[in-house]
């Protein structure tokens, strides 16, 4: 089994909601996501998948919240935009575009430098 990662960077605001804290204010991140794939087969170049397919991907999820608040755009004006949501939503969202014969492995994401969350089925 062959597994392939790439990372990309947002800058993003949220606040939580019903949550007694400081982060139930606006904030924000530079959030780091890692999305990993994974495959049995290689193309008839040696490729699984090309690096630059998967961030073209990942990009098309995330993308659209770079630089804007979370909690304005679908579905976070509804769920809760914690850590632990926005990376089962990145995984669902990247796993729906992937090519046949690649499957989401995990996503990982990045609060902080310290702080960070892993998602998988």
């Amino acid at each position: 089994m062959f597994k392939l990662s790439i990372c990309k960077e947002i800058s993003a605001a949220h606040q939580l909601r019903n949550y007694d804290g400081p982060c139930a204010r606006i904030h924000g991140h530079n959030w780091k996501i890692k999305a990993e794939v994974r495959s049995a087969k290689l193309d008839d170049t040696g490729i699984a998948i090309d690096f630059m397919d998967i961030e073209k991907l990942l990009w098309q999820v995330i993308g659209r919240y770079d630089h804007r608040n979370f909690n304005d755009i679908a579905p976070f004006d509804r769920i809760n935009p914690t850590a632990e949501n926005i990376a089962h939503f990145v995984y669902d969202e990247m796993k729906k575009l992937l090519p046949e014969g690649v499957t989401m492995q995990n996503v990982q994401l990045w609060e902080t430098e310290n702080y960070r969350v892993s998602y998988e089925e």
